[in-house]
């Protein structure tokens, strides 16, 4: 389940600046608690009584845990959770000396019901980065170029990274997602995001070009392969193509 509010600590990787009344969170930590839906709140420096039941909660992890594993030696982080997993589990079972129950069940009466639904991804870690959209209505990203709508185009953007996409974010708002490619030079286009003009001119694409042109013959055709596979730059055989075509609605 999902705490409604998180008490963490002030340590760097969290918060960019601590203050008393309004800490300033990483773009990380804001991006996780969006996900989540809840709040962070870190403690104040050098005040423990904040957060007093993780205090409280440490100390009874070294003495009844860490304690009894300090004599151990491990190959990995594998084997330490192996050996503490039993050890959890009798120390949120261990009756309370003066109420009833123990941990597990006041978490199962208590803090369980009031816990919120996890969602039904799991976040997944992200950097973020700002970006200004080029004329040609692209950002660039290690060397390789994403589309985002034209209508941005000369405006700061920030880019939300993670392992496998890159999303586009304006004013807090998706305005597009792209899988991740390491091509660099290239682009990732998609056709809505460019104006009317150059949208019409993606769909001449050469597939659609041999397509018209056997309609006219197979010689018309194989001019028109031999134009395509001869440049490695495809807007000068685009345009010997285009006025191919035009000759054919002349003459047939």
């Amino acid at each position: 389940g999902v705490a409604q509010l998180i008490v963490p600590d002030n340590p760097r990787a969290l918060v960019s600046q601590a203050n008393r009344y309004e800490p300033q969170l990483t773009d990380t930590v804001r991006d996780f608690a969006r996900h989540y839906g809840c709040s962070v709140l870190p403690a104040r420096a050098y005040h423990p009584q904040d957060k007093a039941k993780v205090e409280l909660s440490v100390q009874l992890v070294e003495r009844w845990i860490l304690a009894r594993l300090r004599k151990y030696q491990f190959a990995d982080v594998a084997q330490v959770n192996d050996a503490m997993t039993p050890l959890l589990e009798y120390l949120n079972q261990r009756p309370f000396q003066k109420l009833p129950g123990c941990r597990a069940s006041v978490f199962a009466q208590i803090d369980a019901p009031a816990l919120m639904a996890l969602p039904v991804q799991p976040w997944e870690w992200a950097s973020f980065k700002t970006a200004r959209v080029h004329i040609d209505s692209h950002v660039e990203f290690e060397g390789h170029r994403y589309s985002v709508p034209n209508a941005l185009v000369g405006q700061a953007l920030e880019l939300r990274i993670t392992a496998s996409a890159l999303e586009v974010l304006h004013r807090g708002q998706r305005v597009a997602s792209h899988m991740r490619c390491a091509h660099r030079g290239g682009y990732t286009t998609v056709a809505e995001h460019l104006p009317q003009a150059h949208q019409a001119l993606a769909q001449w694409t050469p597939e659609r070009f041999i397509h018209l042109c056997e309609r006219v013959g197979v010689a018309c055709a194989g001019t028109v392969r031999t134009l395509l596979e001869r440049g490695r730059y495809p807007a000068p055989a685009v345009r010997v193509c285009l006025g191919l075509l035009s000759v054919c609605k002349r003459y047939g």
